[in-house]
């Protein structure tokens, strides 16, 4: 059940911020960010740690903050697969990436029981 909150919450999160961040990050309606946040979800389980084990030593080099051009990275490649959003470039991305982490942070340590 926690997925499925977690997922819309994910969904919530990146549709609201993408009306903030209007014209440089589009997502067209509400079933492409609840797409996008599936697809978020798939690549942060399977490419994610792909990617983090390659760049361990550039990631140990800046203290963790690489760690957010994974994320970016991460953005950017759900962007391709899904027609309904629309990413500028690579810093739009990447404050995306930072908006949707701390957005979805706080509604998750509002939404979600601790049990």
């Amino acid at each position: 059940m926690n997925t499925i909150i977690k997922l819309i919450i994910t969904a919530v999160a990146a549709f609201g911020i993408s009306k903030l961040l209007n014209p440089h990050v589009e997502i067209t309606d509400f079933t492409s960010a609840l797409i996008f946040a599936v697809v978020l979800g798939l690549l942060n389980l399977i490419v994610k740690p792909i990617i983090s084990l390659f760049s361990l030593p550039i990631t140990i080099l800046t203290l963790g903050l690489f760690s957010l051009v994974i994320n970016a990275i991460i953005v950017l490649i759900a962007d391709y697969f899904i027609d309904g959003i629309n990413i500028d470039g690579f810093l739009w991305a990447l404050i995306f990436s930072v908006a949707l982490s701390i957005v979805t942070s706080v509604l998750e340590s509002i939404f979600i029981s601790k049990e």
